[in-house]
């Protein structure tokens, strides 16, 4: 096989040695000086097949007239970059189903995983502006009920106040059988406990792009690796115009999987950070909750021992 193969490549270099020499020649000759124009001895120009000839006395410009006029577009800029024939461009106009689905695959983890950051992100710091107000209010000295109207519709804080009076009000059809401080506390920690589920929807599925995308973009890899071998076992020859296309379309989806992998993982890291921070400031909320409540119902407890004396 390789006796059959080194003479045709011997042959197809041959061919090509000799077109390089052909293009170099006529670049060559495009690029050559015209000829000076004397005026000592008589000149003949050939312009196609029309001779004409120059005597020593003719001035350039009845030189000039003798010529055709010859429209000579020069570009401004000769030094033009070719475009990349291996680009992404390429890849989604000369690639398969497979690498086409693969590039959509990718962009598709990575458009849905900055969606998620950046929602994820704007609600943090809506926690976060909500958790402000919410220590604001409660540092005053009005009654619980007003504090609790006090805060927006939508706050997790108000919702969290407003179930914690709900199980201060039930607490009294329990006949005694467990101790305030105990039945608002295990409240309160429901509370908590889903608004942090909460906060932590969408990171499994940033976790699971992050984790992932690196493998998708290999399963592209070992996809151009088979296009190239498929390639060279057709032509019979190793070339690197027959196997740069696909191996460059391996790199690149290599390239890409990494390129949407590294900003889920750096940004559910990131998330995860802020989220741990968001709830120890709900939980210290909650603690200082727990204890406002002991006080008001405490309080409001001997206002009603003092009615039942003075009756």
């Amino acid at each position: 096989m390789f006796e059959k193969i080194i003479p045709r490549q011997r042959r197809q270099l041959g061919q090509l040695t000799l077109v390089l020499v052909l293009i170099l020649g006529a670049v060559g000759s495009l690029q050559a000086k015209p000829p000076e124009l004397t005026t000592t001895t008589n000149t003949t120009l050939l312009v196609g097949s029309t001779a004409t000839a120059v005597s020593p006395d003719a001035s350039v410009p009845q030189v000039a007239g003798a010529l055709p006029e010859l429209n000579l577009h020069l570009s401004a800029d000769s030094t033009l970059t070719p475009s990349n024939p291996y680009g992404l461009k390429a890849i989604w106009g000369q690639g398969d189903l497979i690498a086409k689905g693969t590039v959509l695959l990718l962009g598709l983890m990575s458009l849905l995983s900055w969606t998620l950051i950046i929602r994820k992100l704007l609600e943090q710091k809506q926690l976060a502006a909500q958790s402000n107000r919410a220590k604001e209010i409660f540092s005053g000295t009005e009654s619980m009920q007003h504090k609790t109207t006090s805060l927006t519709q939508n706050s997790p804080f108000r919702q969290l106040t407003e179930s914690a009076l709900t199980a201060a009000r039930r607490y009294f059809s329990l006949s005694g059988q467990v101790d305030m401080g105990t039945w608002l506390s295990q409240d309160i920690s429901r509370s908590v406990g889903a608004l942090q589920m909460k906060t932590q929807d969408g990171l499994s599925v940033l976790a699971t792009i992050g984790s992932t995308a690196p493998f998708v973009g290999l399963f592209g890899t070992v996809w151009g690796i088979y296009n190239a071998l498929v390639t060279i076992g057709v032509s019979g020859q190793a070339s690197i115009d027959k196997v740069a296309g696909p191996v460059g379309e391996s790199l690149i989806m290599t390239a890409l999987g990494l390129a949407v992998a590294v900003p889920a993982v750096l940004g559910y890291n990131w998330l995860v950070r802020r989220n741990r921070v968001s709830m120890h400031e709900v939980k210290w909320f909650g603690s200082e909750l727990h204890t406002l409540l002991l006080i008001e119902i405490e309080k409001s407890h001997r206002e009603r021992e003092l009615e039942t004396k003075s009756d």
